[in-house]
């Protein structure tokens, strides 16, 4: 069915077509066009980082999964790949809890000062990230947690906050409160209440959050820069240095890993929101 009434104007299809294929399609290939030339640069057989010309001929040749390889068998990535893993789902954790237990504090109308506390909770989105990570590396050197896998951790779970904080007080606005009243009325402790009859309903925000924080922290590699030392070196870092010093076709191959994994995420973010509206019933199905 054509967006457009039946009484436009010339000049107003022109404008909805122009706009709608030429200035669209013109931004959606700026904003994917170097995301999606990293892929088949990282099949290269050479150690490149411009396409050769068996490339653009189609040479089986000039294809390899040597890089690939260097990903998998390198001690080096393996290390930075396994810190991810370790550092990404504690910070995860952590701030999906914080976060979780903040959006509903501050969704009480009881609570004082609300909207001075939501500010303050996701300024970490709002204020630079170099000086975020100058304000942690003073205050951890003081307690004793710069270098360490505790300070990195707890550094990437105030990143993530925010994210969690934001999905999960939008997923609160459409609940209805009155199932928590009645839950009570029937003998329902709190904890039983939230469990039972609250978090079912906002599960979708909750997971969408984690999985933004987890992105977040995957991601991040200026605050472990100033945080972490050469045992906490994750895979943004660890690509880094390959930018930086060895010039490594590597991380091409490691880069289209995490646009993949990136993929998957946003699938799940999608459906899981598909299927929070379906709950607040703001679509038929």
């Amino acid at each position: 069915m054509s967006a457009l009434p039946s009484y436009a104007s010339t000049g107003q299809r022109i404008w909805h077509y122009t706009f709608r294929y030429v200035i669209c399609g013109f931004i959606l290939f700026f904003l994917i066009a170097p995301i999606l030339t990293i892929i088949p640069l990282s099949f290269n057989s050479q150690n490149f980082f411009t396409f050769t010309p068996e490339m653009l001929s189609f040479d089986p040749a000039g294809y390899s999964l040597k890089h690939y390889r260097d990903f998998f068998t390198n001690a080096d990535w393996q290390q930075a790949l396994k810190n991810s893993f370790m550092i990404a789902p504690a910070a995860t954790i952590i701030s999906t809890v914080l976060g979780t237990l903040a959006a509903i504090g501050l969704s009480q109308s009881h609570v004082p000062f609300r909207r001075a506390i939501m500010a303050i909770l996701i300024s970490p989105m709002i204020v630079p990230l170099i000086i975020s990570a100058a304000g942690m590396y003073f205050f951890y050197s003081r307690i004793g947690l710069q270098g360490t896998y505790l300070g990195v951790v707890l550094a990437h779970a105030v990143l993530g906050t925010p994210f969690v904080i934001i999905t999960v007080t939008a997923t609160l606005v459409g609940f209805d409160r009155s199932l928590v009243r009645a839950a009570a009325s029937m003998g329902a402790d709190p904890v039983t209440t939230f469990f039972k009859v609250q978090m079912p309903l906002i599960i979708p925000g909750v997971v969408s959050g984690a999985l933004f924080a987890f992105i977040t922290s995957f991601d991040e590699v200026v605050v472990v820069l100033f945080l972490g030392s050469a045992g906490q070196k994750t895979l943004p870092w660890q690509m880094f240095i390959g930018l930086r010093e060895q010039i490594s076709p590597t991380i091409l191959a490691v880069a289209t890993i995490m646009v993949g994994v990136s993929i998957v995420l946003l699938t799940i973010l999608e459906m899981l929101r598909r299927r929070s509206e379906r709950l607040r019933g703001l679509t038929p199905n």
